[in-house]
């Protein structure tokens, strides 16, 4: 029985993954962005004192943030130039296509999904998207993978920029504080900062 379970669970995990990563085929964001954001989202979250079972669900639940991407064309998603005003709203949709899917299945993992792919690009001054919440209005879920997300996005190549080092993307959660991101959080984050650091080398090992 025990058995069977821990293969349901590695089952759920690998179809969560899969889903995680088509939402990014479109943007051609591989070097397992996903994963390392939510083990970011783990260790804030951690650091909050929540507890096993309800940071595991929000791993989980952050690798799906990018779900809608999968609706957004890559043509707009990998363009070298600034985005149109025209295109920066279809990829603001992303958003809201994601929660859609997500919402439909009534679980606490798509539930916590839906709510992050919702929200993660809200500002804790309330300049984000698709809402412009502000502060704790904005989900404490989405408010961590925020955070992550944009963190590893910029330690990431993308096909319009290189890839930004740890001190400069760090300088940057920093000077976002309090406009785009929870202080109480980026305060956490950059007292964990040695462990965001050994989360990224044990990927790089991954790879190698």
């Amino acid at each position: 029985m025990e058995i069977e379970k821990s293969n349901q669970k590695n089952l759920l995990k690998n179809a969560l993954s899969l889903i995680g990563e088509v939402g990014h085929m479109n943007e051609l964001l591989t070097d397992h962005h996903i994963y390392r954001m939510g083990a970011y989202s783990v260790e804030i979250a951690k650091s909050l004192g929540w507890k096993p079972e309800n940071y595991q669900l929000l791993e989980s639940a952050a690798l799906l943030h990018d779900t809608g991407k999968i609706f957004i064309d890559s043509s707009i998603l990998t363009k070298p130039d600034k985005l149109t005003d025209s295109e920066w709203r279809i990829v603001q949709k992303h958003t809201i296509k994601g929660y859609k899917i997500l919402n439909k299945i009534n679980s606490p993992l798509f539930q916590l999904a839906a709510e992050v792919a919702l929200n993660h690009h809200e500002r804790w001054d309330g300049t984000g998207y698709p809402k412009k919440l502000k502060g704790e209005e904005i989900p404490i879920s989405a408010r961590i993978v925020s955070i992550a997300d944009v963190f590893d996005a910029l330690i990431t190549k993308r096909s319009y920029r290189k890839a930004w080092d740890f001190e400069e993307a760090k300088k940057y959660i920093i000077k976002k504080s309090e406009t785009h991101f929870d202080p109480k959080l980026v305060e956490i984050f950059i007292s964990i900062f040695p462990e965001i650091k050994k989360i990224y080398s044990s990927f790089q090992n991954f790879n190698n």
